[in-house]
C-alpha cells in the first residue's frame, strides 16, 4: 500500500484543502500534490478513512513556472467544486529535489515538466510526469481516498497544463478520462519555442514530441470521436497568442477533418493569467461534472445489472429480506418475507436503495390512524423493474423506477387526473389505504405464510416490493439511484409547495417553518422561483448555515423570542410575508405560519402531517383579512408525469440533491441504524442501499 503523508489542510467553505506528499515510483522523488474534496466527501483522510461512494475527480495541470499550489490559491475554484460535488486534484508541474537537474530557465527543468517522459539525459531519471499524472497519482488516489475508481475522472489545464491535459486525453485508448477541456493551451507544441526547447531537451528531438502534440494526435485520429465535446478558453489578449506559443485555431483546423466537435471561446479583453482562469473555472468544473455525473450513473448502472439477472426469478415467488413492522413503537424485524408475482396491472421490483422519511417514522410510532401491523414500511425508494404483471406496458425489466404514494393513472375518465387543480389520483385509494394491493390481497406473507400488509402502496423496506403500474414513475438511468429516491416524497413535497401549490413569484417574501428536509427543499423552491426574502424558522440553531447555503436570508430562533414567533415575524416585515409554509406536523405552528402571512393577500401553505386526533384553529378575523390557508400532498405533483421532469434537471445540474443525504447505511437490515440517526435530529436524509 502506498504510503503518504499530510502535509496541511485547510477548511475552504465547506469542503477541505489538503497538500499531501508521497514517495514517488515515477520520478524516485518525494512528490506533492493538492486535493480538494467537497463536504458531500469530507471524511477524514487523516485517519485513513476511504470513502465508500466512489469520488468524481477533475485532474488540474498547471502551467510553466507553477507548482502545486498555485491554482488552489489564485483560481477560485474551489466554491464550484463544492456546487457540482467534485473532488479536483493538482498535481506539481514537475519532480524537485537536490538531486533533480534543473537549468536557469522558466520553460525548461523544475517547473516545466511538460507532461512527457524524458528519454534524455540528464533529465531521463527523474522527469517522467506523464506516468506520474496518468498511472502512479490515479492508482493512489484510487486505493486510498476512493477518487476516481472506473475511470470517474476528467482533466484540464493551464498553457502548458492544458497541453498536458489535451495529450494525455488524446493519447488515451482506455477511455480512462470522462471528459477533457484546457485553458490557453499550448495546442502544436512541435511548431512553437516552448515545445521545440521542450522535445529536443526532454525527448532529444522535436520529432520525439510529435507524440506529445494535441493537433497532431486529433489529426490522426481515425475513425469515432472519443469525447462529444472539447471545450478550449482562450484570452484575445494573451501575449502568447500572438507571440506564436498557442495556436489554437490548429486544433480546431485537425478537429474539424476528424469531426472532433472543439468549441474554442474567444474571450476579448483576457490575457494569459489567473484572472483569466478565475474568470471561467467555473464554467469547466460545471462542463466536467455534467459529465461525471453521467458516467457515474453508467457505473452503477453497470455494477447493479452484472450483479442482478431476474430471468431467474420472473414468473416465480422470491424469497428475500425486508424489515417489518410487527407493533407500534416497536423495532423494526429483519425476516425473510416471500414475494408473490406481479399480478394485473402490477409491477415487481428490486429495491436498491431507500430514504427514511419522517411519515414512516410517524406510523411505526403509532400516530398514524390508518397505520396496520404487521406491514412493510418504506416509500421514498429507488428500484429496479423486475417483473411485470398482464397488462403493463410503461415499464419492463431493467427500468429504473420511482414508487410514488400519490399514484396518476391518467385515465381520462378520471377527473382528479385531467384537471390542473390536484395530483390526488383516487382510484387505489381505498385499497392502498387498507394496506393491500389493488386487487384486495398482499404480495408479502412471512416464513409462516401469513400476510403482511402493504404501506403507501410502496413498502421499499423490502429488497423486492410489488407496485400498481399507476405508481411507477421511470426516471432515467442517470442519476443514481441513491440520489433518485429523495424525489419519492420529501424533497419532491418541497419544491412543489413552491412551485405548485404556491407558485411563489420573483421577488416574493417567505418564511419556512422547520428545517427538516422538507423545510429545506421549501427553502431551495423558494431560491430558484426568485423569492427576494426567505426566512428560516426552527428551534434548533445547528440548522441554519444549511438553510443559509440554501438561500435563507434570515433565521429566527423561535425558542428564544420573548413574544410568538407569527409577531416577531410580522414585526420584521410590517405586514408580514407573502407566502409561509409549515414543515413540522405542529398545529400550533401552523397557526403561527398563518398568522404572519401579509395581511390582505398572504398564503399559508400546511405540508407537515399532525398527529391524529390534532385539529387546526384561528380567528376567523385572519381569513376575513385575506390570507389564504391550504394543504398541499406531493407538493401537487403528477407523479408519473412529474417526477421524471424532477430527475432530468437532477441529471442536468440544475436541481441539487446531494445536500439532503447526511447519512447512509449498507444493507436493509441496518434500517433501525438509520431510524435511529433520523431520530437523533441532525439528519436529513438516511439513505440505506440494498
Amino acid at each position: 500500500m502506498t504510503s503518504y503523508k499530510i502535509v496541511s489542510t485547510n477548511r475552504v467553505g465547506a469542503g477541505s484543502y489538503y497538500r499531501i506528499s508521497h514517495d514517488s515510483t515515477s520520478t524516485k522523488t518525494s512528490m506533492t500534490f493538492g486535493l480538494f474534496l467537497p463536504s458531500r466527501f469530507a471524511t477524514n483522510i487523516e485517519e485513513n478513512a476511504i470513502n465508500k461512494e466512489n469520488v468524481p475527480v477533475i485532474y488540474w495541470l498547471s502551467g510553466l513556472t507553477c507548482d502545486d499550489t498555485n491554482f488552489a490559491m489564485k483560481a477560485g475554484a474551489f466554491s464550484h467544486a463544492e456546487r457540482e460535488n467534485v473532488a479536483l486534484v493538482m498535481p506539481d508541474t514537475s519532480p524537485r529535489g537536490d538531486d533533480v537537474p534543473n537549468v536557469d530557465s522558466y520553460d525548461l527543468g523544475v517547473g516545466a515538466g511538460f507532461y512527457v517522459n524524458a528519454t534524455e539525459e540528464p533529465y531521463s531519471k527523474h522527469y517522467h510526469m506523464y506516468t506520474y499524472v496518468t498511472e502512479e497519482l490515479p492508482a493512489l488516489l484510487e486505493s486510498q481516498f476512493n477518487i476516481g475508481k472506473h475511470g470517474l475522472r476528467s482533466i484540464t489545464g493551464h498553457s502548458m497544463g492544458g497541453h498536458g491535459a489535451l495529450t494525455i486525453a488524446l493519447k488515451d485508448t482506455n477511455k480512462s478520462w470522462v471528459s477533457v477541456s484546457a485553458f490557453s493551451p499550448i495546442c502544436n507544441p512541435t511548431k512553437c519555442p516552448w515545445g521545440d526547447k521542450a522535445f529536443k531537451a526532454y525527448l532529444g528531438s522535436v520529432d520525439a514530441g510529435l507524440a506529445h502534440d494535441a493537433t497532431v494526435l486529433l489529426s490522426e485520429a481515425s475513425g469515432a470521436t472519443v469525447y462529444d465535446e472539447i471545450l478550449i478558453e482562450q484570452g484575445a489578449d494573451d501575449n502568447f497568442l500572438s507571440g506564436g506559443q498557442l495556436f489554437p485555431e490548429h486544433l480546431v483546423e485537425a478537429a474539424k477533418k476528424v469531426g472532433q466537435k472543439v468549441t474554442l471561446n474567444m474571450r476579448d479583453g483576457y490575457d494569459h493569467s489567473y484572472y483569466f482562469i478565475a474568470s471561467f473555472i467555473g464554467d469547466h468544473i460545471a462542463f466536467h461534472a455534467k459529465r461525471l455525473r453521467s458516467k457515474y450513473a453508467e457505473i452503477l448502472a453497470l455494477e447493479s445489472s452484472s450483479s442482478l439477472d431476474f430471468s431467474v426469478t420472473t414468473g416465480k415467488t422470491i424469497t428475500c429480506q425486508a424489515m417489518v413492522a410487527r407493533a407500534p413503537k416497536q423495532p423494526l424485524t429483519l425476516e425473510t418475507i416471500t414475494v408473490d408475482v406481479p399480478q394485473k396491472g402490477e409491477v415487481r421490483v428490486k429495491v436498491m436503495a431507500n430514504a427514511l422519511c419522517h411519515t414512516d417514522v410517524y406510523t411505526l410510532d403509532g400516530h398514524d390512524p390508518e397505520g396496520l401491523f404487521p406491514s412493510i414500511l418504506g416509500h421514498e425508494a429507488g428500484c429496479i423493474v423486475e417483473s411485470v404483471g398482464e397488462g403493463v406496458t410503461s415499464v419492463k425489466p431493467g427500468d429504473h423506477v420511482i414508487p410514488c404514494y400519490t399514484p396518476q393513472c391518467a385515465a381520462p375518465a378520471c377527473i382528479f387526473c385531467q384537471s390542473p387543480k390536484t395530483n390526488l389520483c383516487p382510484v387505489i385509494r381505498g385499497t392502498q389505504g387498507q394496506g393491500l394491493m389493488p386487487d384486495g390481497t398482499s404480495r408479502f406473507k412471512d416464513k409462516d405464510g401469513n400476510p403482511i400488509y402493504h404501506f403507501m402502496g410502496c413498502s421499499t423496506m423490502a429488497e423486492y416490493t410489488v407496485l400498481a403500474e399507476i405508481s411507477c414513475a421511470k426516471i432515467s438511468k442517470e442519476l443514481p439511484l441513491q440520489k433518485a429516491c429523495l424525489f419519492g416524497c420529501g424533497v419532491s413535497t418541497g419544491l412543489g409547495a413552491v412551485w405548485n401549490t404556491c407558485k411563489v413569484e420573483p421577488n416574493s417574501s417567505v418564511a419556512v417553518f422547520g428545517l427538516g428536509a422538507v423545510g429545506l427543499a421549501v427553502i431551495q423552491g423558494a431560491k430558484m422561483a426568485g423569492a427576494g426574502r426567505i426566512i428560516a424558522v426552527d428551534i434548533n440553531p445547528d440548522k441554519f448555515p444549511a438553510a443559509v447555503g440554501l438561500g435563507a436570508t434570515d433565521c429566527v430562533d423561535s425558542s428564544k423570542l420573548d413574544k410568538p414567533v407569527q409577531n416577531h415575524i410580522v414585526d420584521m416585515t410590517q405586514w408580514g410575508v407573502d407566502y409561509t409554509f409549515d414543515c413540522t406536523g405542529n398545529t400550533n405552528v401552523m397557526r403561527s405560519a398563518l398568522e404572519c402571512a401579509h395581511r390582505g393577500w398572504g398564503t399559508s401553505c400546511v405540508i407537515g402531517v399532525a398527529a391524529s386526533g390534532h385539529e387546526i384553529s384561528t380567528r376567523p378575523f385572519q381569513l376575513v383579512t385575506g390570507r389564504t390557508w391550504k394543504g398541499t400532498a406531493f407538493g401537487g405533483f403528477k407523479s408519473r408525469r412529474d417526477v421524471p421532469l424532477l430527475v432530468q434537471r437532477c441529471v442536468d445540474g440544475s436541481l441539487e440533491v446531494d445536500h439532503f443525504i447526511t447519512h447512509t447505511f449498507d444493507g436493509v437490515d441496518k434500517t433501525n441504524d438509520a431510524i435511529e440517526t433520523l431520530h437523533g435530529g441532525n439528519c436529513l436524509r438516511a439513505v440505506v442501499r440494498y
